[in-house]
């Protein structure tokens, strides 16, 4: 029983692949990269329909990792390795939502050879385009714990259209937020500050890319990155969601299998209202 305890604790320290169903090695591997909540358990709203075509994994980062850009996605690619080593030719699919859409964009840069589609959904790498979210970023390291943990429910509003979630997916987001360590926030912040891609970079990815968008997304201007996205990479569609705000996989309405299904085949440079 302690030896078990033990093991999960040290598990839960490590970065580490969640599975939400039942291996299936007959089918495409889609890896699911987090927010900066980094728990991977807020994508179980599209899992359903999903995993009778995808053998899905979704990425956990501890809650008191810290570690910069160049480590997480050498520890990323480790595990994907870990997972593509005894079926190399199945199609993966790499998904990346806010924070995850950069480690994704990172990962895909370093390994596109091994990925068949990726996906970004509202990606973070828009952060520095606003000021008064750096602002707040930067003073949350300030803010005693009891006013932090107030800023978390503050912040709900921005990242999500809460209208469009069920009450249990509301506060599933919460605690989400609220399992990130005010310490670890703030580096992460500081992470997508420092975010940068170059320009020479994206246009050499040659790897058909779905950027979708909320349009409502009251946290980033993430359409507007969706489109500077969508011209720099040289096979990439945009799909922008009317309604939809950041946290748009837990939305009710919110379909990704049926969204991959009608951009499946082509990925040209393409802008679809919905």
């Amino acid at each position: 029983m302690t030896a078990n305890l033990v093991q999960q604790s040290r598990e839960n320290r490590q970065l580490r692949f969640l599975h939400p169903t039942k291996s299936r090695t007959d089918l495409p591997l889609f890896i699911y990269l987090p927010g900066m909540d980094g728990t991977g358990e807020l994508f179980h709203r599209q899992v359903p329909k999903l995993s009778p075509s995808f053998d899905i994994r979704c990425l956990s980062i501890p809650p008191e990792d810290r570690s910069d850009w160049e480590e997480l996605t050498e520890r990323t690619l480790s595990l994907i390795h870990r997972e593509r080593i005894q079926h190399p030719d199945r199609p993966l699919y790499l998904c990346g939502e806010s924070f995850g859409g950069c480690l994704a964009l990172q990962v895909a840069l370093r390994s596109a050879q091994w990925l068949e589609r990726l996906i970004l959904i509202n990606p973070a790498s828009s952060f520095k385009q606003r000021p008064w979210v750096q602002w707040g970023a930067a003073l949350t390291q300030f803010l005693p714990q009891p006013f932090y943990q107030l800023s978390v429910v503050g912040l709900l509003p921005l990242l999500a259209s809460l209208g469009r979630m069920e009450q249990r997916d509301r506060q599933l987001l919460f605690n989400a937020m609220n399992s990130v360590p005010q310490e670890t926030s703030v580096w992460r912040m500081e992470l997508l500050r420092k975010f940068a891609v170059d320009e020479s970079q994206l246009q050499q990815l040659q790897l058909p890319t779905l950027v979708i968008a909320g349009q409502a997304d009251l946290l980033l201007p993430s359409v507007t990155e969706a489109e500077y996205l969508a011209k720099q990479l040289p096979t990439a569609a945009m799909l922008v969601l009317a309604d939809s705000g950041h946290a748009c996989l837990l939305e009710k309405k919110m379909d990704l299998h049926t969204i991959l299904q009608v951009y499946s085949n082509a990925l040209p440079k393409a802008a679809l209202a919905c």
